[in-house]
């Protein structure tokens, strides 16, 4: 075996591997020894047959391919020995050559980080501020949640709810078509299509109205893209939407337990400052993890943002309740090739690498650690929380690999916690200096 280190670009080393003759032959051999077992050639016994039959039976390429899925593992990893290389995940591999057999290999070297003076960082907080507004509006809100619908004689305007028919085509063959539809007219909805909301403006009950609309360029299906679908609308009833009125009848009817109108705008107000504290935390939180990267050095290879986007997909699809084996169909939802979604995800993607990567090596060099016990904690209040099997969860949580994402998981929140404080000015004096003495 011939290994030649070609260059070491982006945090990765480029390996070129050349199998010699007889390493290959002997692979050969292991291959077909292995796989006369598993196949049944007429006219010998399973396990029998000359290998010279069994190409022919299975084919010269099946034979190649088993020993080049057998061969280039254990040559890889010679040539990381050889060449005294630390792979910081899994290679890309590539066939360049058969005869004789040449590889190349891809491999992802260890991140290099230097931290910056992470521990003289400073953020503003953001200013927590619920005004009368905010709290008007969320009152408005659950006004809306709480209308009523009444039939009304005039015609359609935005807002309103319409009955209706609909019988569409495109070039002949039918589109949308539905009786008795519930169609809440809102300026410029994109549902149906993209203008159907303002071609209901105006009608009145009983109306019918054939129009045409052209699809836009990026419609979702893109085998309909800018064609022109001939709709025939009749509108079946208009509604339009009441308002309770704001009074403690309308508190009640919010909750019981809340006696009064006053009640309910007290319990509102305390609600939206808990999720302005929250906001302004996690704000603040994000605010101080870029000021610590903005005084990292790093690089780091390729393939851990190609890997963070393939989580933050499989993310995507655990959403629309898909899984991987379903990404065609989840692409021709959102209208975008699997490139297009990769390239749209990759800053993404770059920032929780950058991130995650100075959050370990922050923990690391502060030595924070997160003990079994705070695990046993963690899963004990989140076996509490569900309204599941208590005991199912507890086994998954318990289990090695859910352990370590817990683990995981803990470290990130108490290194963050760890900026925090520097940003906040908690971080004392004599914290730093004896951080420093530590790693000296």
């Amino acid at each position: 075996m011939k290994v030649t280190k070609e260059k070491i670009e982006n945090c990765q080393a480029f390996l070129s591997i050349e199998m010699e003759p007889e390493e290959v032959e002997e692979s050969l051999e292991k291959s077909y020894h292995r796989l006369v077992k598993k196949n049944s050639v007429p006219g010998f016994r399973k396990g029998k047959a000359p290998r010279d039959v069994l190409e022919r039976h299975i084919g010269k390429e099946s034979l190649f391919e088993d020993t080049i899925n057998n061969l280039i593992p254990e040559a890889y990893k010679k040539a990381l020995q050889e060449q005294n290389i630390e792979a910081f995940t899994q290679p890309e591999i590539e066939v360049t050559q058969a005869d004789p057999l040449i590889f190349k290999a891809t491999v992802p070297l260890p991140p290099t980080i230097n931290l910056g003076d992470y521990q003289n960082i400073q953020v503003e907080p953001e200013t927590i501020e619920v005004t009368e507004d905010d709290i008007n509006t969320a009152i408005e809100q659950l006004q809306h949640q709480h209308a009523t619908w009444e039939p009304v004689e005039r015609p359609i305007a935005f807002s309103d709810l319409a009955v209706i028919n609909v019988e569409s085509n495109i070039e002949d063959v039918p589109f949308i078509n539905q009786k008795d539809a519930q169609y809440r007219v809102m300026q410029e909805l994109p549902l149906p299509v993209p203008g159907f909301a303002e071609q209901l403006v105006g009608m009145n009950r009983d109306e019918e109205k054939e129009f045409k609309i052209k699809l836009p360029a990026d419609y979702a299906k893109s085998e309909l893209a800018e064609k022109e679908p001939v709709f025939k609308v009749l509108v079946k009833e208009i509604k339009q939407e009441k308002l309770p009125e704001l009074n403690d009848e309308f508190a009640q009817t919010v909750n019981p337990e809340f006696n009064t109108i006053d009640v309910l705008k007290e319990k509102i107000s305390a609600e939206l400052n808990l999720r302005a504290i929250d906001k302004a935390k996690a704000t603040f939180e994000e605010k101080t993890i870029d000021a610590a990267v903005n005084t990292t050095e790093m690089e780091f290879p390729p393939i851990l943002v190609e890997m963070e986007i393939d989580q933050l997909i499989n993310q995507q699809l655990r959403r629309w309740q898909m899984d991987g084996s379903q990404i065609e169909q989840y692409l021709n939802i959102i209208n975008k090739t699997e490139q297009e979604l990769r390239q749209e995800l990759h800053p993404l993607a770059t920032k929780r690498v950058t991130q995650s990567l100075m959050l370990g090596k922050i923990a690391e060099g502060e030595n924070i650690k997160v003990d079994e016990t705070e695990i046993d904690t963690e899963i004990n209040d989140a076996v509490e929380r569900t309204n599941e099997d208590k005991e199912k969860l507890k086994d998954y949580l318990n289990a090695p690999q859910a352990r370590n994402s817990i683990r995981q998981s803990l470290l990130t929140q108490k290194t963050i916690q760890k900026l925090v404080d520097i940003a906040s000015g908690k971080n004392t004096t004599a914290e730093i200096i004896e951080t420093e003495d530590k790693n000296e």
